[in-house]
């Protein structure tokens, strides 16, 4: 798999971060490291104790992640779990589907990561 298949299966903008980081080992570089980045399960543990300033934190933080590597529907998620949450500190039921949402992308955004190191 290349760098641009990759993109390709995330749903995200190669030509952007390409534009950012110029070269495809550059790229392929900061992918790798999203397999060791903890945001996602902090993300999760925070959900599962309702604790909306950690929610907060991680999601943000995946956000800007999303952002800087062009992974368009990661960072699309999860900046609307963040805005969800930013003023409003309260668990609320409809925080689920949110959640579940960045959950299925980051799950996609992993495995196509995953398949990209594998494969070459």
């Amino acid at each position: 798999m290349t760098v641009r298949e990759c993109y390709d299966a995330m749903g995200a903008d190669y030509e952007d971060v390409m534009r950012r980081l110029r070269t495809d080992d550059r790229v392929k570089k900061f992918l790798l490291r999203l397999l060791d980045d903890k945001s996602f399960e902090m993300l999760k543990n925070a959900m599962a104790q309702k604790n909306m300033e950690e929610v907060f934190r991680a999601a943000h933080t995946m956000k800007g992640v999303g952002q800087n590597l062009s992974l368009t529907r990661l960072y699309e998620s999860a900046a609307t779990l963040s805005d969800e949450v930013r003023d409003n500190k309260t668990y609320r039921e409809e925080l689920e589907a949110l959640f579940a949402q960045i959950k299925e992308t980051y799950d996609l955004t992993i495995s196509s990561i995953q398949k990209l190191k594998d494969e070459g």
